[in-house]
């Protein structure tokens, strides 16, 4: 089961600020090894993550698992929309939800990302996520994306 972080109420004024955020907070957490940062600022140069959705954007920036010493992600809504690189070409998106992973495992990666893009593809599940209030973010995430199998069994 991965850590989950949440921070809303934050503004920034680059991509390059929200990584370098990512990398401090999660170092500070003790989630990830000295090398992460770097690591993640790079892959993101060279792998941009941002994914234009129906009625938002969002961005999931990652790194390879080498570089993690648990599993965590860190859910970020900030203020106002950051601009990301498109992962699919050349130009920028006004990213409104930053899901940083941090993932051990490339196999559990890959089930998380393929879970990830299956659920915010839904319009209705991105749109609780942006609109939810602070406190409740972690909870419909995990309910949304991390556990949507155990969620459905209990109704």
């Amino acid at each position: 089961m991965s850590q989950l972080f949440v921070r809303t109420g934050i503004e920034f004024s680059s991509r390059q600020q929200v990584l370098e955020h990512i990398g401090d907070e999660m170092l500070a957490k003790g989630v990830v090894h000295e090398t992460w940062p770097a690591a993640l600022i790079e892959r993101e140069a060279n792998y941009p993550t941002g994914i234009a959705l129906e009625c938002h954007a969002v961005a999931i920036p990652h790194c390879e698992a080498v570089h993690a010493k648990s599993a965590a992600i860190y859910l970020i809504r900030p203020d106002k929309p950051v601009n990301f690189q498109q992962a699919d070409d050349d130009s920028e998106i006004a990213v409104s939800l930053i899901i940083a992973l941090i993932v051990e495992n490339p196999t559990a990666q890959l089930k998380l990302l393929r879970r990830l893009f299956g659920e915010l593809q839904n319009p209705n599940s991105l749109e609780a996520l942006l609109s939810a209030p602070s406190e409740r973010l972690a909870t419909l995430f995990r309910e949304t994306i991390l556990e949507p199998e155990s969620s459905s069994q209990a109704l």
